[in-house]
C-alpha cells in the first residue's frame, strides 16, 4: 500500500458521491489546502483524518487499512542536506531513456517537498544547480529523442520550480530568466498546465517589482484567449486585480476579487491542476487586504488581512507570515498600539522559520518602524526592536 492508493480511493470516493474536497473540508472541518494535499499525495493523511473520512463515507475502516500501509513522507528534513541533492543530480547526469523524464520529476518533488515542509531553508540553490543539468543535456541533445516532449514537459515544471525560488528569493533576474525557460518548454513539449503555473508566476513577479500593467497583461493575456477552470479563473481574477489596483482601478480591482471569491465558492475541484491547492479563501483574503492596503483604505484592509492571519483557520503555506507582516504594518499606521504588539510579537515567533526573501523584508520593514512611530507605547518599540534583532540573528547561534 502507499500513499498514492490512499489518495486515489478517497478521490474516487469523492466521484462516486458527486462530492467536492471543499464540501468534505467544511463538513470535518479541516483545512481545504491541507485536504488537497492529502489528496494530491503530497502530505500524508493523519489517523484523525483518516478516520473522519472512514466515518463520513460509512467504509468501515477500508481507509484505515489502506493507510496502515502509507509509507513515511518521500522526503523528511534530514533529506536537506547535501547527499540528498548530491544524489538527484548526479542521477540526472545518468539517467537514459524515459528514467530521464522520471529522475526530472522525482528531483522537482523532492525540491517542493523540501520548500513546504522545512523551516528557513531556501530551495533556490539546489533547484537552481539541478536544472542547469538538465538545460545542458537538452541543448546537447543528451536524450533519447523518443522521449523528448515527456522531458521537456519534466524540464519544464522544474524550471519553473527553480522560477519561483528565486523569485521568492528576491534573485529578480534570474527568476525572469527561468520563467521564460519554463514556459518556453511548457510550449514546446504542449504542456498547458505548467504553462499556465508559470504565467501566473510570472504576472506575481511583476505585479512585486512594481511593473503592474504587465502583470495586468499577463492575466488578461490567459483570461482573454483561454477556457480555464473556476479555480485557475480565480488564480488569474486574483493576479488581474492586483495589476488593477497598482495602475489605479480599484473598484476593478474588487470586482476582480469578488469573481476570484465566488469561483473558489461555487467550484468542485474536479479537473483542477494538482498545484492549484494552494489558493484558498485565506490566500485571496491576503490579497484583498493588500489591495484595500495598496489603494489606502487601511481599515478596510486591516479587516480582510486579519481573516487571512487568524490563528487556526487551518494549514497554510509557508508564506502566510507576509499576511501578518501587511496586517501588523497597517495596525501601526493607525495607531493601534495593543493589536500592533500582538502580531509583532507573534512575527518574532515565526521569523527563524521563514526561507521566503520577500516576506523577510516585509517583516524587516516593519521592525524599522520603531524609528518613526510618534506617542507608541514603550513595550511597542521594545517588541518592534526585539524583532529586529530576531531578524539579524545568526542562524547558527545556539
Amino acid at each position: 500500500m502507499n500513499c498514492g492508493e490512499f489518495s486515489q480511493r478517497v478521490r474516487d470516493l469523492l466521484r462516486d458521491r458527486d462530492m467536492s474536497v471543499r464540501a468534505v473540508a467544511r463538513q470535518l472541518n479541516y483545512d481545504h489546502a491541507y485536504l488537497s494535499r492529502v489528496l494530491c499525495g503530497k502530505q500524508q493523511p493523519s489517523t484523525q483524518l483518516v478516520t473522519a473520512l472512514d466515518n463520513l463515507f460509512k467504509t468501515n475502516g477500508e481507509l484505515a487499512e489502506i493507510a496502515v500501509g502509507v509509507a513515511p513522507p518521500a522526503v523528511s528534513p534530514e533529506a536537506a542536506e547535501s547527499p540528498a541533492i548530491t544524489d538527484r543530480i548526479l542521477r540526472l547526469n545518468e539517467a537514459r531513456g524515459t528514467d530521464f523524464a522520471q529522475a526530472i520529476r522525482e528531483t522537482s518533488h523532492l525540491l517542493v517537498v523540501l520548500d513546504n515542509e522545512l523551516s528557513g531553508v531556501s530551495i533556490a540553490e539546489p533547484a537552481g544547480r539541478a536544472f542547469k543539468v538538465v538545460h545542458r543535456r537538452l541543448g546537447a541533445g543528451d536524450y533519447d529523442p523518443r522521449y523528448e516532449r515527456d522531458i521537456q514537459s519534466a524540464a519544464a515544471e522544474l524550471a519553473e520550480i527553480t522560477g519561483w525560488a528565486l523569485f521568492d528569493a528576491e534573485r529578480d533576474g534570474a527568476a525572469r530568466r527561468f520563467n521564460q525557460e519554463a514556459l518556453f518548454l511548457a510550449n514546446l513539449s504542449g504542456d498547458r498546465s505548467i504553462a499556465l503555473l508559470t504565467l501566473q508566476n510570472m504576472a506575481m513577479h511583476s505585479e512585486w517589482r512594481g511593473r503592474n500593467q504587465e502583470a495586468l497583461s499577463i492575466a488578461r493575456s490567459v483570461l482573454n484567449r483561454r477556457r480555464l477552470s473556476p479555480r485557475v479563473e480565480a488564480m488569474f481574477r486574483m493576479r488581474e486585480a492586483k495589476g488593477l489596483v497598482g495602475t489605479g482601478r480599484t473598484s476593478d480591482a474588487i470586482e476582480s476579487l469578488q469573481r476570484a471569491r465566488s469561483l473558489i465558492e461555487d467550484g468542485n475541484d474536479v479537473g483542477e491542476p494538482d498545484w492549484s491547492w494552494w489558493l484558498t479563501d485565506r490566500e485571496i483574503d491576503g490579497h484583498w487586504g493588500h489591495t484595500l492596503q495598496i489603494a489606502g483604505d487601511v481599515q478596510k484592509a486591516i479587516e480582510r488581512l486579519l481573516q487571512s492571519a487568524q490563528p487556526g483557520r487551518g494549514v497554510a503555506t509557508g508564506y502566510a507570515s507576509m499576511s501578518s507582516a501587511r496586517l501588523a504594518q497597517c495596525l501601526l499606521d493607525v495607531s493601534a498600539w495593543r493589536d500592533a504588539e500582538d502580531v509583532v510579537s507573534s512575527l518574532i515567533t515565526a521569523a527563524p522559520g521563514i526561507s521566503s526573501g520577500r516576506t523577510l523584508r516585509l517583516i524587516g520593514h516593519v521592525a524599522k518602524q520603531r524609528e518613526r512611530l510618534n506617542g507608541a507605547p514603550q513595550s511597542l518599540t521594545d517588541t518592534l526592536e526585539h524583532l529586529g534583532e530576531k531578524l539579524n540573528e545568526d542562524p547558527f547561534t545556539l
